[in-house]
Formats: structure tokens, C-alpha cells, sequence
């Protein structure tokens, strides 16, 4: 299944829609304004919330939490490296690979991919493609994207 996220660039809040490859609204996306750290929603389109990313504050590289309901299901945790970019998904057996610098990388675990993932470079905005494997857990994958896009992002809010 392939999705598409596209993030508006004028914004008071990170607010954005996720669509399927025929152009159909699948979720939205909304962060709050003021708060300690970046927070995301991820909603359905019945408004109901189904999953929540937090910051952990504090830490010396960042740290992202993704709950759904009021379980932690993973930590995105950037890693210490030189030159690649490097994560943990702590609480999956999910492994992330790719290039970050040109934004393409890939979810996997033992079995196989999970998740391609491709940021179009020329576009008004972030706008992502995602290629999710039959079978995977489809929020839980755009969950974990909405994770690493908010270290992403903090990366590049630090230079």
C-alpha cells in the first residue's frame, strides 16, 4: 500500500494530511503549538486519536516515544555516529536503514521489508512516500515515520 504525507508549510502547528495513492484523505496529523518538546497526533478521519509521538526532553541525542492509547509501543532513538544517521527502535524488531541525507530509507525486520520510504527533494513542503508491506502494521509504520521525520527535524533546527 502506498501512502502520501505532505506537510503544510504555513503553519502555526505541524499540521498535515496523509493520503492513499488515489488521493483520498487516510489520516491527519497535528502537533501542539505550545508545549515542552514536539508532540504529534496521528487521528483516523472518524477524528478518533491513534497515536500519540512525544519528545523526551533532555537527553543528548534525540529521543522520540510513540504511544498508542496509553502504551509505549516504540522509542525512536537516534544513535551516535559520524557519518551515517543511525536509530533505535527500541520495542520492535524493526531495524532503519537508508540515506538519510538524500531521504530514502527502509524499515525492515527478519522477515523482510516493512516500509520504503522516499522524500520528494523539489516539493513546497515535506512530502514523503510511503511504500508499506502487506501485512505490516500500517499506523505503527506511520507512526515510526512521524518519529524519525521529528529527529529529522530537530537535526536540522540544531544547525
Amino acid at each position: 500500500m502506498k501512502l502520501f504525507m505532505k506537510q503544510k508549510v504555513f503553519s502555526w502547528s505541524d499540521k498535515f494530511n496523509i493520503k492513499d495513492e488515489h488521493g483520498n484523505d487516510r489520516y491527519y496529523v497535528e502537533g501542539e503549538i505550545f508545549s515542552w518538546g514536539h508532540k504529534l497526533h496521528l487521528y483516523n478521519m472518524a477524528n478518533q486519536e491513534i497515536a500519540f509521538i512525544k519528545q523526551e526532553l533532555f537527553t543528548w541525542l534525540p529521543k522520540f516515544e510513540v504511544y498508542m492509547g496509553d502504551t509505549l509501543v516504540v522509542e525512536v532513538r537516534k544513535e551516535f555516529s559520524f557519518f551515517t544517521q543511525k536509530y533505535t527502535l527500541a520495542g520492535t524488531d524493526w531495524i532503519v536503514d537508508g540515506n538519510f541525507w538524500e531521504h530514502t530509507y527502509e524499515i525492515t525486520n527478519p522477515a523482510g521489508s516493512i516500509a520504503h520510504i522516499t522524500k520528494a527533494i523539489f516539493s513546497w513542503g515535506d512530502s514523503y512516500e510511503i511504500d508499506i508491506a502487506d501485512g505490516a502494521a500500517e499506523i505503527l509504520v506511520l507512526a515510526t515515520i512521524l518519529a524519525i521525520d521529528c529527529v529529522l527535524a530537530s537535526d536540522d533546527g540544531a544547525r
